[in-house]
């Protein structure tokens, strides 16, 4: 009995990722019509990374599960399309892909800068020209900019500045249409299962399985929703897993949830309990932050079975994922504009739509240091809380406390740059209560997200500008971020914004083939953030995990492995 119904289990993911990848079938956006191929380019599909694989589908799932399909997912069924074409997904979207074409005379410059002066004449120019600044560092700007009108920039800049600077990607449009999916993770996943070679001899489908699908390509909204769907339904009795939306975006798509947690049977779902919260897709065009969410909380479901440190997490705390808190945003960047970063919620010019969720928060809001243009990509309102998106994370957070609920974490996802940020952004001249541990933890959090995969990630404060204790005013207002918000109002004392991949060779265009090993980085930095706030100081997961890489030598029969536990516990 136990066996069928894990190999149900299994049998009913793979089907369901099968489908979603078939019905929804948008890929191709490499090729726009009419857009000229770049010199030396062959008719085959455009190679965004030198790891990314090429592959050609010549199979196709049978039609059986679709009626049963049908009745559970009708959100994703709806997007199906019986064409085979690998550009169906562009094709069918004309004002996709005249956006896309716009970004051929479009560039992404970086400025080294190292002087206050340099920023604060930046700021100017980005202000007055509505520039869309993708990065800023403590010695780097990253601009999106039309092509013809770099030299407009870089006149109206001090002479020192005005050729320190360097294309970061040359060609926005091929870069943006290639981040559209292909089927080579469907194509593979049904052959394996198509073949009988899949085991269902395991509690929970493998990671390996559903990364070979799922995790292969971004995905979009209707096929998110679907998946979570699909994981409630599947883990929603043991106890694991509660699907949730914790409120409605400003054109009535829900934001939804995972809860992940293990409870006892007298306990209701969250009641009671402490809360690490990890949410992305503030800015709807960082794709891979939306992703990892899903990513990090997919792995935590599948290895509770297998490791130790995560079932003592899961027994302690509940960690709700929102990987989509601006759908409205996400579907835009899907169906119009790819590189759309705000709500989709109108403001007082009709023209300009749309507000940064992440200067939407009221603890430290300032109407006057605050972005008061509409048209800038880091508006947040002309009074907090004025973004629907986050007013109703807010309220649903409110309502956890008055529940009996604890924040004690919160990760929020970002893109680009990797960087560990910690509180406060609104002021460098204030520091947290608990600075030197949030210190701490962030360097922690940065290190196990390097042993990951060995990319390095920096640790810096959220407050900072393009230059360290600048004076000035920084490139991007401040104030209202969410990191700040839940740290101060609702006590959520290891708070982080953490940015993913990369350093600006793609910047927000990351290739797919870096959803992976991204999620795994901070997969990584949630296990040590969960051990730490159990108490041990990530220590045991460390021991744990070096035990495990050395195959963990035999333990002799006179009490040493009795030794070793109560070492651990007096770190």
């Amino acid at each position: 009995m136990r066996l069928i119904y894990r190999s149900h289990n299994a049998f009913l993911l793979i089907a369901f990722l099968l489908l979603c990848l078939k019905g929804v079938d948008h890929a191709g956006a490499w090729r726009i019509p009419g857009l000229p191929r770049a010199p030396g380019e062959t008719p085959g599909r455009l190679s965004t990374s030198p790891h990314r694989r090429s592959y050609t589908s010549t199979s196709t799932p049978g039609s059986f599960f679709r009626p049963l399909f049908d009745r559970l997912f009708p959100t994703a069924s709806s997007h199906a399309s019986t064409s085979g074409s690998l550009a169906r997904w562009v094709d069918d979207r004309p004002k996709l892909i005249e956006s896309l074409k716009g970004y051929e005379e479009q560039v992404v410059i970086r400025f080294n800068i190292s002087h206050a002066q340099h920023e604060a004449a930046l700021r100017t120019v980005v202000d007055r020209m509505l520039l869309d600044v993708w990065d800023f560092t403590d010695n780097h700007v990253d601009i999106r900019i039309p092509s013809r009108r770099v030299r407009f920039l870089t006149r109206a800049l001090p002479s020192s500045l005005r050729e320190n600077h360097t294309i970061l990607v040359s060609d926005l449009a091929r870069a943006a249409a290639a981040t559209y999916p292909s089927r080579r993770g469907f194509t593979h996943a049904y052959q394996l299962y198509d073949r009988g070679t899949a085991s269902a001899s395991d509690s929970l489908p493998k990671k390996s399985d559903v990364t070979d699908v799922y995790f292969q390509d971004y995905q979009p909204y209707s096929v998110i929703v679907a998946w979570m769907r699909l994981i409630d339904s599947m883990f929603q009795g043991r106890g694991l897993v509660q699907m949730i939306s914790i409120g409605k975006s400003y054109e009535g798509r829900d934001i939804p949830a995972l809860r992940v947690g293990i409870r006892s049977n007298e306990n209701t779902p969250g009641q009671g309990r402490e809360i690490i919260l990890v949410t992305g897709g503030f800015h709807s065009r960082e794709w891979i932050a939306t992703s990892s969410v899903n990513y990090v909380a997919w792995s935590f479901i599948q290895s509770v079975d297998n490791d130790p440190m995560v079932q003592r997490i899961l027994e302690r705390f509940d960690l709700v994922f929102i990987p989509v808190l601006n759908p409205d945003g996400y579907e835009y960047t899907w169906e119009f504009d790819r590189l759309w970063r705000k709500s989709r919620q109108r403001t007082k010019m009709s023209y300009c739509q749309g507000f940064d969720l992440d200067h939407s928060f009221p603890y430290q809001w300032n109407l006057v240091d605050h972005q008061n243009e509409p048209c800038s990509e880091s508006y947040g309102g002309d009074e907090p809380f004025e973004a629907v998106e986050a007013a109703q994370l807010a309220d649903w957070a409110k309502n956890e406390t008055e529940n009996g609920s604890k924040f004690i974490g919160y990760l929020d996802l970002h893109s680009y740059s990797q960087q560990v940020l910690v509180p406060y952004s609104f002021s460098c001249k204030v520091q947290p209560p608990n600075a030197e541990n949030l210190q701490e933890v962030a360097m922690g959090l940065a290190k196990h997200m390097r042993l990951s995969n060995g990319e390095f990630y920096t640790v810096a404060s959220a407050c900072e500008g393009a230059v360290t204790n600048s004076a000035g005013p920084p490139i991007e207002t401040r104030g209202g971020s969410a990191i700040d918000y839940f740290y101060h109002e609702l006590g959520a004392h290891y708070s982080y914004q953490i940015k993913l991949r990369d350093t600006g060779s793609y910047g927000f265009l990351l290739p797919s083939d870096n959803i992976i090993p991204a999620g795994e980085e901070v997969f990584h930095a949630m296990k040590y953030l969960g051990d730490f706030l159990l108490g041990n100081n990530g220590h045991e997961w460390t021991q744990d995990t070096s035990l495990d890489n050395e195959q963990a030598a035999p333990v002799a029969e006179d009490g040493s492995e009795m030794m070793i536990e109560l070492r651990r516990r007096r770190r």
